[in-house]
């Protein structure tokens, strides 16, 4: 789910709290389509509050870019982007019955075209349903849990036959899933010198199948799982577990919104010697920000995002076009997987040929070999993506620094 120059520090937005719900549209169009119109709105829903707000907003702007940059048309139709919130105040992150409400607001418009999220896989496993219905083309810019897509180690029963109640996919995502993340968690350690790990998981769906994947991952690659034990994330603290875990490698499974700030803060008292790491799932500045000063330099991250000098011209050339329009100098690496996810977007409604909302699914389970900002890529029949590289990120001074690329082989 986050995440870049031989020492790009990715310049992460603050999480705050604001309003429950709210959204905004770039562009205009007029008259209803049911698919069929003279004007489509593809519609994002992202956590615009709460600790992943930094992120959203990278992906949120990200899109407009891509979206400004096709003249807010395809196939001289005119394009609306209309983004949500799927995160209330109340609860610091997504919620539930907030992103089924972005997900119903979107299958009832008879305009909507797609659907770019959720941000976090949890949410998402709300929305497919939802929007599979209609159906709707569904596009995360950051889900990683394997589940969502494909009945393999790591997901649950059920999954993910139960999100496609038409039996038919309209989902897919721009990033490696959690199979790929996992290897890249245990090469990462393996090349560390870690001959055992402790995992701690949220017990969320991106969690524990992240935790899955990375016991499964270590087994091939011969490093020891010395235990894998979920967590109550309303929790004051973590002390109790902490002193029962005794290996030198501690890996935490979940987001930063479930108390993983806590978690590392009591791992690393416990055990000053151990080596931290930890996914996407943290890799955002609510964490990196409020990491205590010492545990710094100490843990190290993976996120499905480069160095952007490792990215094809187009990626660098994104990078470029996204400091000037919006005037950061380090955009958060987020950003360049919002632009792609509407990229892809128009460019399968460009393809379809049609404002058929089956044709523009059709289309994009279609993609091969596509020449993007990410490097070229296919989606397969899942709706997964074949890119298949993680970076390494540290955290020093509050912000995130990249270390280095993993690339894990093809079926990992």
């Amino acid at each position: 789910m986050m995440g870049t120059g031989c020492t790009l520090v990715a310049a992460i937005g603050i999480a705050a709290c604001g309003s429950s719900s709210s959204s905004s549209s770039s562009s205009s169009s007029s008259g209803s389509s049911s698919g069929g119109g003279k004007s489509l709105t593809i519609y994002s829903s992202l956590p615009l509050q709460g600790t992943s707000r930094g992120q959203s907003e990278a992906v949120v702007n990200g899109a407009k870019l891509a979206l400004q940059q096709a003249g807010g048309k395809v196939n001289g139709l005119n394009v609306t982007y209309t983004s949500l919130d799927d995160s209330t105040a109340a609860a610091g992150k997504w919620d539930p019955a907030q992103v089924a409400k972005d997900a119903q607001q979107a299958a009832s418009d008879s305009n909507s075209i797609a659907y770019i999220g959720e941000f976090n896989s949890g949410a998402s496993a709300v929305s497919i349903p939802i929007l599979n219905r209609v159906p709707l083309l569904q596009v995360s810019p950051s889900n990683t849990a394997v589940g969502l897509t494909a009945n393999v180690p790591g997901a649950t029963p059920g999954e993910p036959a139960k999100y496609y109640p038409t039996r038919k996919r309209n989902y897919g995502r721009i990033v490696p899933k959690d199979t790929i993340q996992a290897a890249a968690l245990v090469a990462l350690m393996k090349s560390d010198g870690c001959k055992s790990v402790y995992v701690l998981n949220d017990r969320e769906v991106y969690g524990q199948g992240l935790a899955t994947n990375v016991a499964l991952a270590a087994k091939t690659a011969g490093l020891k799982v010395d235990g894998n034990q979920g967590i109550d994330p309303k929790a004051p603290n973590y002390r109790s577990q902490a002193s029962q875990i005794h290996s030198p490698c501690f890996l935490f499974s979940g987001i930063t919104a479930n108390n993983g700030v806590q978690v590392y803060k009591d791992i690393a008292a416990a055990d000053p010697s151990a080596k931290l790491y930890g996914p996407d799932g943290v890799a955002e500045a609510a964490f990196t920000t409020n990491e205590p000063a010492g545990l710094q330099g100490r843990t190290q991250l993976t996120v499905a995002t480069l160095d952007p000098k490792a990215y094809p011209a187009a990626g660098r050339a994104f990078f470029k076009q996204f400091s000037a329009t919006y005037n950061v100098a380090s955009p958060d690496p987020y950003a360049i997987y919002g632009y792609e996810a509407m990229s892809v977007v128009l460019d399968a409604i460009k393809r379809s040929g049609s404002s058929s909302r089956q044709s523009v699914i059709d289309a994009f389970f279609q993609t091969k070999n596509r020449s993007s900002v990410l490097g070229t890529y296919s989606i397969d029949a899942n709706g997964d993506t074949t890119l298949t590289t993680y970076g390494v990120y540290k955290v020093v001074g509050g912000k995130l620094v990249f270390s280095k690329s993993i690339k894990v082989k093809p079926g990992a």
